[in-house]
């Protein structure tokens, strides 16, 4: 049976994962008795996965003629000769309204009905909630005939489960092996060399503090020394912060430099697109940059989506381009996933939080992001720091649906 790619929009897309059978068609009967019979709108009803009746209501409503599916047989009829052309233009639309996530496109929706008796599609990939058109006259129908609940829903629950038990295992196994290494034997070498360490007596270790004093009392002339024996990147100052400074003094001190030193890498990076430089010199150019990557990565996230707050996912979309001509390498997928999610932390708002999880589908669409990564990303942001924040709760349906697919795709081979 020949297949087509679910929704004219991905029409060309050779690599599409979800298909469905081509729409045929026959003409019964004569005169006033003629119908037209969807002989396979059970095939194409299971692959966009509603039912069958809905297809066919559907086609009817559109028309202005009668039709019936019959349960027993999977029999479409619709009254009247209806060319195949027709009905596969009135499937297109219904795909678009009853199918396709209204944020992310993506075909892989359920169907809501709400208290308050409102259809809604609940997208499984960017967990977006859809609000379909109520005026439509198939709505009526829907609210009266509402779909089977879906089943699996324990498998969900019993794999999340797991999950949780891996990460607390994880966990377990890093506080076991720190303590070890607290409790590691040694000849007495590294304690008393440890003892230096702490009593600031030797030199690599004093110079830091050392050097800090100078710079704010002496005058300009000795920087140029003082830059040659000081490690100046985020993690070495992190480090010295911590050293030097109680927990919460050093955080608020390492927030001020992350908002002063962005700050001055935005502008770079604004100035530099202004230009309107080719996008394949974009990579040449962040690679010439000699701060962190993950700085460089925070910089143009900001710089692209500075002042965007609703609608995100689709300026994502827009300046795609950007993102995947600054890709390096090594490492500048988890650079990006990393800025994404401190943007979104920064934004603390509901609403644009919500969208964390399409804009993760859109570059995962346009292969910018890998699932592997995002995988890990996730995996480590909920055993990280920052595990209380939204983010991960959005980002959640996503993975669920990433990980699903890829359940799906072993149990085809």
């Amino acid at each position: 049976m020949a297949l087509q790619n679910i929704g004219a929009s991905n029409r060309n897309d050779a690599f599409y994962r979800y298909k469905m059978p081509k729409m045929v068609t026959k003409i019964e009967g004569k005169g006033n008795g003629i119908k037209t019979n969807i002989v396979n709108n059970v095939e194409i009803a299971k692959a966009l996965g509603r039912p069958a009746s809905y297809t066919t209501k559907y086609f009817g409503c559109e028309l202005g003629a009668q039709s019936k599916f019959d349960q027993k047989t999977g029999t479409s009829l619709v009254n009247g000769a209806h060319s195949t052309a027709k009905l596969a233009e009135l499937l297109e639309a219904f795909i678009k309204r009853y199918v396709q996530c209204y944020g992310c496109g993506n075909p892989e929706t359920e169907i809501i009905i709400t208290k308050t008796q409102m259809v809604n599609l609940k997208c499984a990939a960017c967990g977006f909630i859809s609000e379909v058109d109520m005026r439509d006259k198939l709505t009526t129908f829907i609210l009266k005939n509402p779909p089977e609940a879906k089943k699996g829903g324990k498998d969900k629950k019993a794999m999340r489960r797991a999950e949780k038990e891996r990460l607390k295992e994880g966990e377990a196994a890093d506080e076991a092996q720190k303590k070890l290494k607290k409790k590691a034997p040694s000849n007495g070498k590294e304690s008393s060399s440890s003892k230096v360490s702490k009593n600031h007596t030797s030199d690599e270790d004093i110079s830091p503090k050392h050097d800090e004093s100078v710079q704010e009392e002496e005058d300009d002339e000795d920087d140029d020394g003082i830059q040659w024996q000081t490690d100046t990147s985020r993690e070495a100052a992190e480090k010295r912060m911590k050293e030097q400074l109680s927990a919460a003094t050093a955080e608020l001190v390492m927030l001020s430099v992350e908002e002063e030193e962005p700050n001055k890498l935005v502008q770079v990076m604004k100035e530099y697109l202004k230009k309107g430089s080719p996008l394949s010199e974009l990579k040449t150019f962040i690679s010439s940059l000699s701060d962190p990557p993950q700085d460089v990565m925070d910089a143009l996230v900001n710089t692209l989506f500075d002042g965007v707050s609703k609608k995100f996912a689709e300026e994502v979309i827009k300046k795609s381009k950007y993102i995947a001509a600054a890709m390096q390498e090594d490492g500048s997928q988890m650079h990006l996933l990393n800025s994404i999610g401190s943007f979104f932390r920064k934004k603390d708002n509901e609403e644009v939080g919500k969208e964390v999880a399409r804009v993760l589908k859109a570059l995962y669409d346009k292969d910018i992001i890998e699932e592997e990564l995002v995988l890990e990303w996730y995996q480590k942001g909920l055993t990280g720091a920052d595990k209380s924040s939204s983010v991960w709760k959005n980002v959640e349906p996503f993975v669920d649906w990433l990980q699903t697919a890829d359940s799906e795709t072993e149990g085809e081979d």
